[in-house]
C-alpha cells in the first residue's frame, strides 16, 4: 500500500509539472502568433507601398 501511495504523490507531481509546463507553452504560442500576424500586417503593407508580390504562404503553387 505504501508503494502505490508513493507512486501516486509521484505521478501527480509530474502531472502538475505538466500542467504547468503546459500553460507555459500556451502563453508562448499566443505571443507568437500575435508576433506572426504583425510581421504579416507588415509585409503585407510593404507589398502595398512597393507594388510588388511577397510569397505569404497563404498562396496555391502554380501546379494546383
Amino acid at each position: 500500500m505504501e508503494r502505490l501511495e508513493e507512486k501516486l504523490a509521484h505521478l501527480e507531481r509530474i502531472v502538475d509539472e505538466l500542467s504547468d509546463v503546459v500553460a507555459r507553452q500556451e502563453g508562448e504560442i499566443e505571443t507568437l502568433k500575435r508576433r506572426v500576424g504583425m510581421l504579416m500586417q507588415r509585409e503585407a503593407e510593404r507589398e502595398a507601398d512597393t507594388g510588388q508580390h511577397v510569397f505569404t504562404g497563404q498562396e496555391r503553387p502554380p501546379h494546383y
